[in-house]
């Protein structure tokens, strides 16, 4: 079978690779029908290392080279003998977070943050590949309606979900996004499903401020050119947004996400940066402000599944495009001298045969 293997920082390799089997009892082995890409397999390839560890994974004892792919829907091929309730043929997608199950966060249900976790696709081989073998526990039954593109942007839509919830986001709740980008659609659709009664965003790229009009923010302003604090103060009853949701990783972005909110509010922090944050401790005490990290989901996948299949939340802003696996390489070439056009791009094995 043919997978995307990543050998080292600049070098991927569309590469020829036994098909993986169930050899653990509770394996899945998933046939693949299409995988999106991330700004973390993209930062992978142009800056890796980063969360590709070049030595064994201490939980799964994968390294390099290894095969991409976290994001990704596709059909169940064969099963271990502990598997008993996943039918052959039925659509599944994955909760990529892989868990020990014995560390104290686990024991909390807080698997994301597991002390030895790791990601399928950068932990263990991914699905820019045929075939994909994961653990049952990371396996989930796509429901009825919702075809596999969609299947395959959840976990990204997870991320925004999971980023409208860490910020508290409630019915009726006057919301600031910085950033329209993947994470920051991602978070505004999250916010709307879960009733926000405004959702104001921070964008200055003018392609991406008319996505995010379209997908549903009640107005989009570019903060090189609007005063975006002062603009969304006076449309929230002088007052402030209730929560906030940095999707960035700029460090400006957090102040504003952060020097906007109303007294008591919170701002929930998606984008990840490498740079370090300074701001006026007094905007945050003074205040009684909160701020919170949010890292990928937790069993979020599950929602934004559901909220597919009843409508209350439309993907289509990220299934726009679709190519063969055959194209990867390139396609990682273009994407490592700047974002697409596209908000996601897939790619499927099955366009190849």
């Amino acid at each position: 079978m043919q997978a995307l293997r990543w050998h080292g920082n600049g070098d991927l390799r569309l590469e020829e690779t036994p098909k993986p089997t169930a050899e653990r009892p509770d394996d899945v082995v998933i046939e693949v029908e299409v995988c999106g890409i991330c700004g973390t397999d993209v930062h992978e390839y142009v800056h890796g290392p980063q969360m590709i560890r070049t030595a064994e994974h201490p939980l799964t004892g994968a390294r390099p080279p290894i095969t991409l792919g976290h994001e990704f829907a596709g059909y169940v091929s064969s099963v271990g003998s502990h598997v008993d309730d996943l039918e052959i043929g039925q659509l599944v997608t994955v909760d990529p977070c892989l868990r020990c199950g014995d560390c104290a966060a686990c024991q909390r249900g807080d698997y994301h943050i597991c002390a030895q976790g790791g990601s399928i696709g950068l932990a263990a081989d991914g699905g820019l590949a045929d075939f994909v073998v994961v653990p049952r526990v990371n396996v989930i039954a796509v429901p009825d309606g919702v075809p596999a593109v969609w299947a395959a942007v959840a976990e990204p839509l997870a991320v925004g979900l999971h980023a409208a919830r860490r910020a508290g986001v409630g019915a009726g709740d006057t919301v600031l996004i910085t950033g329209a980008g993947p994470i920051g659609i991602a978070s505004l659709l999250g916010a709307i499903s879960l009733g926000a009664g405004a959702v104001f965003v921070s964008e200055p790229s003018a392609a991406r401020a008319q996505l995010a009009l379209h997908v549903g923010a009640t107005e989009v302003f570019d903060p090189l050119t609007v005063d975006v604090r002062r603009e969304v103060f006076l449309r929230s009853g002088r007052v402030g947004p209730d929560r906030a949701i940095e999707a960035t990783g700029r460090p400006e972005a957090f102040e504003l996400g952060l020097t906007s909110l109303r007294r008591g509010g919170r701002l929930s922090i998606a984008g990840i940066t490498d740079s370090a944050l300074t701001f006026p401790l007094r905007q945050l005490v003074l205040y009684e402000r909160e701020v919170v990290g949010s890292l990928g989901y937790n069993r979020d996948i599950e929602r934004v599944l559901q909220l597919m299949a009843t409508g209350r939340l439309d993907p289509g802003p990220f299934v726009k495009t679709v190519r063969p696996l055959s194209q990867a390489p390139d396609t990682f070439a273009n994407l490592s001298a700047g974002p697409a056009d596209e908000l996601k791009i897939l790619l499927s094995p099955a366009k190849d045969i």
